[in-house]
């Protein structure tokens, strides 16, 4: 299998995103890498790892796609940038299976939109993070912020996109899907998720348990979330920055008092283990369902570790053919299974 990977766009690019490429390299003998950016820096960041070996290969593109350039105008102005070369690979290489960027996220989800190209019959792609939960399993939240704005068809679509997800990729067999919601009763929510609910609980191709408040995202009830883009941006954002700042807030008490710091020596391991649990960094970054080809969206602040997670995701979803043809699948059933408009037929 051939990745690319986009150098450049990222808190810590190239050196985070080519250190993390390279150690996802050496957890699978079948992987190779493209790494896109400017040649002389990237080679230079090579040298400086001392990676001597023949399953990478560079492409130079020296511009660079940053957070204050729209979208459009980045796509069109920048084709020479990291980002824009590494999706053109991407939809003219077809031994190259994935692309991994931390890069800017607008300007990702319009060339891979405008680019890639959408499974048959999904009207957005749109992202799916991971958590890990209580019980020491993952929850998806689908969307994540590609759409601020959507319909309660969309939300259906990110449930099947999200289940098939996450059924090839992590083996969760049949993933209990819940509809982010104000409450748990099913008349609950405003239009959208009063539209959405029973659209939800009919559908054959989906599990659907009902509605969750943001509360129990984490409680291990449920394995995939759904809800627009702006609801699953802040959901997802709050958890990661609760977690981190109770880290801090353990970090300062501890320290504040002698008897703290004493019993934290019995604990430290414990402590320890906790951190790297709450370290959203751990857990890797957002795919964007829905396109054609695996494309995977990491933390702008990503270090090594979470470009490596980032990898292997896009590695896990080697058998993206396998996943867009269930959801095709489940795309057509409903098709079918939509009354027809007698009047005006």
């Amino acid at each position: 299998m051939k990745i690319v990977i986009d150098c450049f766009g990222g808190d810590k690019s190239p050196s985070a995103n080519i250190e993390g490429a390279l150690l996802a390299l050496e957890e699978h003998d079948d992987l190779s890498l493209v790494f896109t950016g400017d040649e002389e820096v990237i080679k230079a960041e090579l040298d400086r790892l001392g990676y001597t070996g023949d399953r990478a290969e560079v492409v130079h593109a020296p511009e660079i796609i940053t957070g204050e350039d729209k979208p459009t105008d980045a796509i069109r102005m920048k084709k020479d940038s990291s980002m824009i070369k590494a999706i053109t690979m991407l939809r003219t290489d077809k031994d190259i299976a994935a692309i991994v960027s931390t890069g800017a996220t607008g300007a990702l989800i319009a060339a891979a939109t405008l680019r890639i190209g959408r499974i048959r019959g999904i009207r957005r792609p749109a992202f799916c993070p991971l958590l890990p939960t209580m019980d020491g399993g993952i929850v998806g939240i689908c969307d994540s912020g590609a759409n601020v704005d959507i319909s309660a068809t969309m939300l259906l679509q990110q449930a099947i996109l999200g289940t098939a997800y996450l059924r090839h990729a992590y083996g969760v067999e049949n993933p209990r899907v819940a509809l982010l919601n104000v409450g748990t009763e099913s008349e609950k929510g405003d239009a959208l998720r009063k539209e959405a609910y029973p659209m939800l609980a009919s559908c054959e191709h989906i599990n659907f348990v009902g509605n969750m408040e943001s509360r129990d995202l984490l409680s291990g009830k449920y394995d995939l979330v759904v809800c627009d883009g702006f609801s699953g941006n802040v959901l997802c954002k709050t958890t990661e920055g609760t977690a981190l700042e109770l880290l801090k807030k353990l970090k300062k008490e501890i320290f504040s008092k002698t008897k703290y710091k004493l019993g934290a020596l019995l604990m430290k391991q414990l402590f320890a283990d906790l951190k790297e649990f709450m370290n959203y960094q751990n857990y890797g970054g957002s795919v964007l369902l829905g396109c054609e080809k695996t494309i995977v969206k990491g933390h702008g602040s990503s270090d090594a570790n979470a470009v490596r997670v980032c990898v292997n995701q896009a590695y896990k979803m080697s058998a993206g053919g396998a996943m867009n043809a269930e959801v095709e699948a489940a795309l057509s059933a409903l098709d079918k299974d939509k009354p027809t408009d007698t009047a005006n037929s």
